[in-house]
């Protein structure tokens, strides 16, 4: 059960570069960590490069641009450092070929937590005690 929030910086930030960077990370996610294809909880949001709403650096250097896309995920804990690895790397490789966004400006944090930490509506922690992904 991820959350996925996506900012994305520069260029066409328009609905269709949007849609496509979600459909890669959630692609990415059922591909790496075995979501469920059903399972997409998203909220897509578009700066204006203009305005400069999103700040960036080359930190590591990575030399980032205008294309730049945010992505943080927060799911429950349980994942290998190997699976993360292949997340991040799927995640940048879908962001590509889905959205035409290169590569080294797809910057990606995960958040893990608890199966109480989640309310999936009804005002109910429906993961407490059943045991489900």
């Amino acid at each position: 059960m991820p959350f996925v929030r996506i900012d994305a910086h520069g260029g066409d930030t328009g609905g269709d570069r949007l849609d496509a960077l979600g459909r890669a990370v959630h692609d990415a996610l059922v591909e790496t960590l075995g979501i469920a294809s059903d399972d997409r909880f998203q909220v897509l949001t578009a700066h204006d490069a203009a305005r400069g709403t999103l700040r960036y650096d080359d930190y590591l250097g990575v030399r980032r641009d205008a294309g730049i896309v945010f992505v943080a995920i927060t799911l429950r804990a349980g994942r290998t450092t190997g699976r993360k690895e292949a997340l991040y790397r799927r995640i940048a490789e879908l962001a590509e070929e889905y959205a035409g966004t290169e590569p080294r400006n797809v910057f990606v944090t995960l958040t893990e937590n608890t199966s109480a930490d989640w309310s999936l509506g009804d005002g109910l922690a429906q993961y407490v005690g059943s045991g489900s992904c």
